[in-house]
């Protein structure tokens, strides 16, 4: 912290002594701009405050402002002027520092949320040309572009052909979710996979019937294990018990 400090007072005095009569945000007050905002994103990272960051530039006033007075103290005239000057010029650069820490911030809020956003959208290959996507939680528009980008990336990747949607964690199906659901089917079908859909529970089965839901010709199913038989049969596969298998052999 020291060496940031003594840093923005050469670059502050630099600054000052070129051209104090300029905005700051004129080009002579670039490099002071650019360290504050610097120093704005890494204050945001160890967890300060806006207010605790632009303390900072704030906390300089006490001792300029008792330089000037000691330099001008007689020219009361002057003295009025020049505190003037350097009031506006502190609390310009105090501006910066939260404007820097606010879009600091909104920058790590936006990046975890888009982590979220990815974890709480994993495609699963649980067997040759056959992937799952199990949601958790609501559906709204942002998300269902997640879940589709992540779905359609994961056919192409691993060159399905029948892709599984499970909605058992999610807690509600209203008229846009299933408006959701039915455009993720949609795209996948343009990428040349088929998709089931699992987890329709007998309330959410209740509730689309209500809102006259029409699903299409889209395959579901109470359970991603019934789903799942119903994959493995259309790529050619079947499940059966080992017991079985010994006695046929």
């Amino acid at each position: 912290m020291r060496d940031s400090s003594r840093a923005f007072l050469a670059l502050f005095a630099n600054a000052v002594k070129s051209s104090y009569d300029e905005q700051v945000s004129g080009e002579a007050w670039e490099p002071v701009r650019a360290h504050l905002t610097a120093l704005s994103r890494e204050r945001v990272i160890q967890g300060f405050s806006p207010v605790e960051t632009a303390t900072f530039i704030f906390s300089l006033k006490k001792p300029l402002f008792e330089a000037l007075r000691k330099s001008l103290g007689k020219n009361l005239e002057a003295l009025g002027d020049e505190l003037w000057k350097l009031t506006q010029t502190l609390d310009s650069l105090g501006l910066i520092t939260i404007e820097a820490y606010q879009a600091s911030r909104q920058q790590i809020i936006e990046r975890q949320q888009q982590e979220l956003l990815d974890l709480t959208t994993p495609v699963v290959r649980l067997w040759d040309s056959i992937v799952a996507l199990p949601l958790i939680g609501t559906l709204d528009s942002e998300r269902t572009q997640v879940v589709m980008e992540s779905l359609l990336d994961s056919i192409v990747e691993n060159e399905a052909a029948i892709a599984i949607i499970d909605i058992t964690g999610v807690p509600t199906v209203d008229t846009l979710v299933a408006q959701h659901l039915l455009k993720t089917v949609a795209a996948a079908r343009l990428m040349g996979a088929e998709c089931i859909i699992s987890g329709i529970r007998p309330q959410i089965a209740q509730t689309i019937v209500h809102l006259g839901v029409d699903l299409g010709d889209v395959v579901t199913k109470a359970t991603l294990a019934e789903a799942l038989k119903i994959a493995l049969r259309r790529v050619g596969m079947t499940v059966t018990k080992l017991a079985t298998a010994k006695q046929d052999h």
